[in-house]
């Protein structure tokens, strides 16, 4: 079964979908931390007795944060296993229907059968909705509309809450951990189901330090708007971040989240006003930088300061810094990246940021 492109007709990645132990302070900390506001909302005083859940958007990027209101909920037992995470890659497609047929068709296994979206009003279009299984519990659902012009998605009201804006564009790329062994299977399954390409690949010479490594593919669709990487740990002499997610985690599942801004000064000064934690490098690091990289815009001395880190490929440069972990667990955290033509990951980074990394995991003890 040959690849074609956007076999699926992938549109645009929807939202992220989080399952959380508490999605009302949750909400409060996407607002006051990382500047997301609130637009919908669904729960008890919607009618729904099953679960609630709070619709944050800024830029193009999309989150919903759903919380179990009975132990029957399916996300009550994945909160036990998993600590906060995510849950659903969701993508708006032309047609649910179609999408879930012929992903099933190129061999992955169905999660929830095509239906019409609960919650719709009379007169208020519908939404068709159907989903898929990935790698660990994650789905990717596939959302198509007809006619429907509600907030979010039907069973949600509009429920506004304007918070201060960070800068964030859209989501840029969402990094998955898998176990040893399984990347490249799900580099083919991306590729199969998907219709996704190899877009980078590095191994354990790119990403390595003294003491642990990994792998990673990166796979993205057709257009290179949406973008797969996929971890694996490697051998090596301690625990690997990987492994330490793995363990964490209690299986495979979304790392962290990559969110575009385009001015990463500006973005990253207001989310540490807002307590954001970031990791930081070596100052020695600057020290090498222009040598490295050569000239870019903005002033050495501000990104050393934040802690930005900066890479160049053939295409350009970009600044990136990456979040500690954002749950009590060492499962899920965020990059804030801006690109100045640079398609890549920050590759010159990973010896630095693993580091970084590794530091953080000998203070909680799993190095």
């Amino acid at each position: 079964m040959g690849v074609t492109e956007n076999p699926l007709q992938l549109k645009r990645i929807h939202h992220i979908e989080f399952w959380v132990g508490n999605a009302k302070q949750a909400a409060f900390y996407y607002r006051h931390a990382f500047g997301f506001s609130q637009a919908a909302y669904t729960g008890l005083e919607t009618g729904n007795r099953q679960m609630c859940g709070y619709v944050m958007q800024q830029g193009r990027a999309t989150f919903l944060l759903t919380t179990p209101l009975t132990e029957a909920h399916p996300a009550a037992e994945h909160i036990r296993r998993h600590g906060d995470g995510v849950h659903d890659i969701a993508f708006e497609v032309d047609d649910a229907d179609a999408a879930f047929a012929e992903a099933v068709r190129r061999g992955a296994e169905p999660a929830i059968a095509p239906r019409d979206w609960p919650g719709a009003q009379p007169g208020e279009g519908r939404v068709r909705h159907a989903a898929i299984k990935t790698y660990g519990e994650t789905l990717h659902s596939f959302i198509s509309r007809d006619g429907y012009a509600g907030p979010f998605l039907p069973g949600y009201r509009a429920a506004e809450i304007a918070a201060q804006d960070a800068g964030i564009l859209r989501v840029d790329h969402i990094v998955g951990n898998v176990g040893l062994g399984e990347m490249n299977h799900w580099a083919d399954w991306y590729s199969r189901v998907l219709g996704f390409k190899r877009f980078l690949s590095f191994d354990d010479k790119d990403i390595s330090t003294e003491y642990s490594a990994l792998m990673s593919v990166v796979m993205a669709d057709d257009s290179e708007s949406i973008k797969f990487p996929i971890n694996e740990p490697a051998p090596g002499r301690k625990k690997s971040q990987i492994d330490e997610y793995l363990e964490a985690y209690g299986g495979p599942g979304v790392q962290h989240i990559a969110l575009q801004t385009r001015d990463v000064v500006a973005t990253v000064s207001n989310l540490q006003r807002r307590g954001v934690e970031f990791l930081r490098v070596p100052d020695s690091y600057y020290r090498q930088l222009p040598g490295r990289v050569g000239a870019i815009d903005e002033p050495l001395a501000e990104l050393e300061d934040l802690g930005v880190l900066v890479d160049r490929d053939q295409d350009g440069y970009l600044l990136q810094i990456f979040s500690k972990p954002v749950e009590d667990r060492p499962t899920l955290f965020f990059e804030i990246i801006e690109r100045h033509g640079s398609r890549g990951f920050g590759k010159g980074n990973f010896k630095a940021l693993f580091e970084a990394i590794e530091r953080e995991q000998a203070v909680r003890g799993n190095l």
